[in-house]
């Protein structure tokens, strides 16, 4: 299992604490230094079943940025991992991935019922 996650985002910090409170191992990426290629999002996005624009960090500076929320709709597939790999920031986080599943952001009850189903969590 591999989190992605920027180390200063208080939202990562919830879901790794989430994680070690529940004794769940995990190995961690910085989203910023070592961020996924776009063979990797690819496979990622595909294991989700989510639509690629629910990866992208939307409340992030490089988002608006780009003006991307103008222009999201009109990119292609293959534009959009090209986008989400040049720039860990613009990646939803955190970004857990394991053989079982793949969850974007962390919502706590989301994650209760996916680690419940996986039988990691009490």
């Amino acid at each position: 299992m591999t989190i992605f996650c920027y180390p200063n985002c208080s939202t990562c910090k919830r879901a790794i604490a989430y994680l070690e409170s529940n004794g769940i191992s995990y190995s961690y990426r910085n989203i910023q230094t070592q961020r996924p290629d776009k063979r990797e999002l690819e496979a990622i996005i595909r294991q989700s079943g989510k639509d690629s624009k629910k990866f992208f960090n939307t409340s992030g500076q490089v988002y608006r940025s780009l003006a991307l929320k103008e222009k999201l709709s009109h990119l292609k597939d293959d534009q959009i991992l090209e986008l989400l790999s040049s720039d860990g920031m613009l990646v939803k986080r955190p970004l857990l991935v394991c053989e079982q599943g793949v969850l974007v952001g962390f919502k706590e009850s989301e994650w209760d019922a996916f680690f419940i189903r996986r039988g990691d969590a009490s």
